[in-house]
């Protein structure tokens, strides 16, 4: 990591012979054995191994062995510089470690690729899945943790404050003294949880009313339970914010865990069981009686109304066509549309913006993009008594809270997780408090994490290979005979016009610019209230989302922090976005051979930009109006092409997920981003090297420049899943599992059957292929 080779540099201005000579030395060993391990990789590689041929046909098909070309170096690479500088050093350390040279690599690349990485990582007792990405934000933490404890530096008020918060989150013993006095506190601001109370019927529901109800949760405590109203910008006019209103999240991750059988059916009862607990704790330390069979029936009711709910949502794979999603309306439409029994909806809204001080316009208009939800969502509450719906609204604030509590309230939630990701342990606590302070002020603490580890002149290198892949992108649109010359010529327009944001805004490191410290000014923290700073700063972040209502869109917001392992797209600003935390090893280094570089943050810019053109992107202009600039022909064609591809990925089994197939649906949009990515990154290499480029061959290494680039792409998907989360992932996640990222990807790819000399028939070189870009 960065922070290391910083401590390694002020330790070598101290005592510059003894360390420079010791660090010669380590590396002609490294470099040495590294050979040494080339060696007999090489010879390994040379054998001819057996491999099996496709399948796709019948289970019964003999084993066939196909003779292979060698895949040594060629001629013309063979006088490459072997580069043996640190970072070239540790990144060939790297690759072989993770490599399984004993796996053909035209069977399964994936194993070939990770397989050693597979078998020298077990999934810590605290994660659910662990992957590359996973290591790179633990390594991340470590530097958030060192910086968040410094407290000899004399910081800028928005840094303070992010480190009060830390404090308070790491104030265990102050947590602990506190018990669950400040949920109960709470408890009251809300209009009490009637299953912990006694009498709620007669007293504070006399005068509940629903519109109010979800106003409070909506507005102070950012939980849109039921009904999901958030300020956005309009997908018709990128310029301006408007109202959404559309279908919620519930308290399990997906609708399915509602009403599916088997192990489904373990989750369901978890939860149950942790509802059911966490009120009769809060009953016992009201000194109430614990009634335990009202509690249950209580609760048990709360399941039966979400489950009802869930049933009531539309499944995420019927979700993408934003074009039909999309309902635009005035308040009166929307209130003899969607009419919930009696549900006053100017009242609802207004209330919600009162908390920011605005007006609902006498010609508000809204957007709704949950019609067939709230269609069914009327007879549902018709159904259930106020009490029932009042213990499920602050059933939902209680378990965001939870965590926040004492041990012993986040005790209750072994058995849910379990059964959920699989997890035995909880993490570490200051990983917990890091992790909660960085998503809570992510500039703040991103300008700590951006001065300790991020090398500015990144920025500069990585906005060149963005230039290089957008080019490619653009250059191939001619290759695509599904797509008319008009259609194309509109697609050209929109990839030149994404604009990009690397690193890290700016003003997070100007310490005259005080938008730093403004950003967090409603916010005023102490280190011995870590449930009240929560509260905070949940409605903090509400009302700010909610005051831009009246705001113009600022195209220059950054729509995420600079300490995340990720990147982004937004198809309402056509922005692409790469976080400093995504800019390190293995995905992008100066200091390791270009190879590495396109085939890490290379592939990863390609999936941005190839997220312009998806299945939900493609609904967008240049401007991120939402827009159907597409021909007929075109239009009809794109959906030919996708479905290929829904095709190739439903038909992967995931053995972890109970043999479950992928949602070849739910993930098109990312596996259309994954294929163009890796398609055009690659190009973008070959022209790079075509026009002069010169990359460096790594020590102990037998492989081609192309190769690497085709193994480091595999590598940063290197990971493994509990099989309770490989369930859970499959359900809900929008990417297909690792390992069918890169064999998919790749099995559409003949340049990577070139490069690895695969025959034709074997599974990473397929007879059929799919492609849209």
């Amino acid at each position: 990591m960065e922070k290391s080779v910083e401590s390694a540099g002020r330790a070598r201005q101290k005592r510059p012979g003894f360390l420079e000579g010791g660090l010669l030395l380590l590396l002609l060993l490294v470099t040495a054995a590294l050979v040494a391990l080339g060696v007999l990789y090489a010879d390994r590689r040379g054998k001819q191994l057996p491999h099996l041929a496709s399948r796709l046909c019948s289970l019964q098909e003999e084993r066939n062995f196909v003779k292979r070309k060698a895949r040594g170096i060629p001629e013309s690479q063979e006088g490459s510089e072997i580069c043996t500088t640190p970072g070239c050093v540790m990144a060939a350390a790297r690759i072989l470690q993770n490599m399984d040279p004993t796996t053909e690599p035209c069977d399964d690349f994936y194993q070939f690729a990770c397989g050693g990485w597979l078998r020298h990582h077990v999934i810590p007792e605290t994660n659910s899945r662990y992957s590359i990405f996973d290591i790179l934000r633990d390594e991340l933490e470590v530097i958030l943790k060192a910086v968040l404890e410094n407290s000899t530096a004399k910081d800028r008020p928005a840094v303070e404050k992010a480190k009060t918060l830390y404090r308070s989150c790491m104030n265990e013993s102050v947590i602990e003294r506190r018990g669950a006095q400040p949920l109960l506190h709470t408890l009251e601001v809300v209009g009490g949880w009637p299953v912990a109370m006694d009498e709620w019927n007669e007293t504070v529901g006399l005068t509940w009313e629903l519109e109010r109800q979800l106003a409070l949760m909506n507005s102070q405590f950012n939980r849109r339970v039921l009904i999901d109203l958030f300020v956005w910008n309009d997908d018709r006019n990128s310029s301006r914010h408007v109202i959404y209103i559309d279908q919620p999240t519930l308290g399990m991750p997906s609708r399915e865990y509602y009403f599916s059988s088997g192990s489904d059916r373990k989750v369901r009862e978890a939860y149950l069981q942790l509802m059911v607990s966490v009120a009769t704790m809060l009953r016992e330390d009201e000194n109430l009686p614990r009634d335990s069979r009202r509690v249950w029936e209580d609760m048990a009711q709360v399941l039966e109304l979400e489950t009802q709910l869930a049933k009531a949502t539309v499944p995420q794979e019927e979700r993408h066509d934003v074009i039909a999603l999309y309902h635009r309306m005035g308040l009166e439409e929307l209130q003899s549309q969607f009419g919930l029994k009696g549900f006053n909806w100017t009242l609802f809204i207004q209330t919600v913006l009162s908390s920011v001080d605005i007006e609902l316009l006498p010609d508000e208009e809204v957007v709704v993009y949950g019609t067939p939800y709230l269609h069914n969502l009327g007879s549902i509450l018709d159904t259930y008594s106020a009490r029932t719906i009042q213990n499920y609204l602050v059933w939902r604030l209680v378990q965001d809270r939870i965590g926040s509590l004492s041990q012993r309230f986040k005790d209750t939630r072994v058995h849910y997780r379990r059964a959920l990701f699989g997890t035995m342990v909880e993490e570490a606590r200051w990983r917990e408090c890091v992790g909660y302070v960085n998503s809570n002020m992510e500039s703040a603490v991103g300008s700590l994490y951006v001065r300790e580890a991020f090398p500015g002149d990144s920025k500069s290198m990585v906005r060149e290979l963005i230039g290089k892949v957008r080019a490619v992108f653009v250059e191939t649109l001619d290759e695509l005979g599904w797509m008319d010359e008009l259609s194309k010529e509109k697609a050209r327009e929109k990839a030149m016009s994404i604009r990009e944001q690397i690193g890290h805004p700016d003003y997070i490191l100007e310490e005259r610019n005080k938008r730093l410290d403004e950003e967090y000014s409603n916010l005023n923290f102490s280190e011995h209230l870590y449930f009240e700073n929560g509260l905070q700063s949940l409605k903090v972040g509400a009302q700010r989302s909610l005051r831009k209502l009246r705001e113009k869109v600022d195209p220059n917001l950054w729509i995420i922090g600079a300490a995340v392992v990720n990147a982004f797209y937004s198809p309402n600003r056509n922005q692409i976005v790469f976080p400093a935390g995504i800019l390190q090893p293995p995905f992008f280094s100066k200091e390791q051979p270009q190879a590495l570089n396109f085939g890490g943050i290379g592939t990863v810019i390609g999936h941005e930009i190839t997220h312009g053109f998806d299945d939900s992107g493609r609904n967008f202009d240049k401007n991120g109006n939402m827009m159907d600039w597409w021909s007929n022909f075109s239009s009809q064609h794109f959906r030919e092409q996708s479905e290929c591809m829904i095709y190739q990925y439903g038909n992967y089994s995931w053995d972890l997920a109970e043999g479950q197939n992928v949602n070849g649906f739910n993930t098109l949009g990312e596996n259309i981003a994954d294929n163009g990515g890796v398609r055009q990154a690659y190009q973008a290499y070959l022209k790079w090297m075509a026009e002069g480029g010169k990359d460096q061959q790594l020590p102990g290494l037998a492989l081609t420049h192309e190769q690497l680039f085709f193994i480091n792409y595999a590598q940063v998907w290197c990971g493994s899943y509990r099989p309770e989360f490989a369930i859970q992932s499959i359900k809900t996640d929008v990417h297909s599992p690792l390992k069918y990222r890169v064999l998919g990807s790749l099995q559409n790819l003949a340049a990577f059957a070139d490069t690895f000399h695969c025959a034709q028939g074997t599974p990473m070189n397929p007879r059929e292929r799919c492609r849209v870009w």
